[in-house]
């Protein structure tokens, strides 16, 4: 398995190996242990899956407040994505800073994303089917949401506005200065 720290070191890309010959490859794409000795130590409760069937398909910037806040484990099963991770923990050098990776069925690569960020994505090819690992269970109550292109989060999708597939949930998401956010840094 290979472990990559992006420049958020807290956001590890992990690829397994894949074992590949004339059928085609296997990859362990979860082993507890493994996970844990890379400082992924997480307790998953939820696997969610979701199909975007258009090139361009923007979910995010989404996060769930605590009691219920969700870790994620990110993988795309079919087509590729630009995975977004905003640093959201009050007090953390990276407060407000956002990494990315692209993520695909092709490399095998997956994201962790620990709770106290936001969480989005644009889908690369259409039929885009990702999936994730949550360590904790979906609250409503908890559910919520920051505008994924507000200027003041710098951030480059590959994309403008306006070639943009959005929920409804997401185009009406709140602003950067508007978001108080619940999460506190916490040195390990």
């Amino acid at each position: 398995m290979q472990i990559q720290r992006l420049d958020i070191p807290d956001v590890i890309v992990v690829t397994p190996r894949r074992f590949e010959d004339d059928r085609g490859f296997f990859s362990e794409t979860y082993n507890e242990k493994a996970f844990a000795e890379a400082g992924i130590d997480a307790a998953f409760v939820q696997d969610n899956h979701s199909c975007s069937a258009q090139t361009g398909t923007v979910r995010g910037l989404h996060y769930q407040t605590p009691p219920h806040a969700q870790g994620k484990l990110v993988r795309v099963t079919s087509g590729a994505i630009v995975d977004v991770v905003v640093d959201v923990r009050r007090g953390s050098p990276h407060y407000g800073q956002h990494v990315k990776a692209e993520i695909s069925a092709d490399n095998g690569s997956q994201i962790w994303v620990p709770a106290g960020f936001l969480h989005g994505f644009v889908t690369l090819k259409p039929d885009t089917h990702v999936t994730y690992k949550v360590t904790d269970f979906y609250d409503g109550s908890c559910d919520g949401s920051v505008l994924w292109s507000d200027p003041a989060l710098g951030i480059d999708w590959g994309i403008g506005e306006s070639e943009a597939v959005l929920s409804a949930k997401d185009a009406k998401a709140q602003s950067w200065h508007d978001f108080n956010s619940p999460f506190v840094y916490a040195p390990a």
